[in-house]
């Protein structure tokens, strides 16, 4: 299974959480650090999930990194702006 993970910067560590899996959270000192107990968290998850008979959900998020120009222009649909 695959599940979108996001790792941020929390002060002096960093965090973990899959938007797919809620309450499912893990720390780390470092990203690598964060990324291996949130898989150990995602594990431990599901699988108290199976044991209450529970199937897994479905992995529905969607991961993209989206280019923000340092100058945006208006949206094409956007309304204009009157002329005097």
């Amino acid at each position: 299974m695959r599940y979108a993970i996001v790792i941020e910067k929390a002060g002096s560590n960093y965090s973990g959480y899959s938007p797919d899996l809620p309450g499912c959270v893990a720390t780390g000192t470092s990203i690598e650090e964060a990324e291996t107990e949130l898989l150990a968290a995602i594990q431990f998850h599901l699988e108290g999930l199976r044991e209450d008979g529970l199937a897994p959900p479905p992995a529905q998020s969607i991961v993209e990194y989206m280019f923000v120009p340092d100058q945006p222009s208006a949206p094409v649909d956007a309304p204009q702006a009157a002329r005097p």
